[in-house]
């Protein structure tokens, strides 16, 4: 989310993006099998915690106010296990630090 907050465009208020603007740049970790593993894990937890409360509306389960505890920390959960196969292991929850390293991967990605 860190990402497509920093490239995507804005009409007034309102997040704009595409895939060739801002997913199709993202540059992409190369995990390794246990690090591939982890994230599957802590993924299918969110999808486990979700399944938790079928009346719910993405709107309800994804309000601040209204998130449950357990979605939350699923949601912790992934982000770490992703922040570790790209190596962001000592500053992963420094959004502005994580969004100038990936821009330093997008950049050596796409040196000529």
């Amino acid at each position: 989310m860190a990402w497509m907050r920093t490239t995507c465009g804005r009409l007034k208020s309102d997040y704009r993006y595409s895939k060739d603007i801002v997913y199709n740049n993202f540059p992409w970790p190369q995990p390794t099998a246990a690090q591939r593993r982890m994230i599957e894990e802590s993924a299918q937890k969110i999808l486990d915690v979700r399944k938790k409360f079928p009346d719910w509306t993405f709107a309800k389960l994804y309000n601040e106010d209204t998130m449950p505890d357990e979605l939350r920390l699923a949601h912790k959960s992934n982000d770490y296990a992703v922040a570790l196969a790209y190596g962001f292991k000592e500053f992963w929850e420094d959004e502005a630090r994580v969004v100038a390293e990936l821009m330093k991967l997008y950049a050596a990605l796409t040196k000529n």
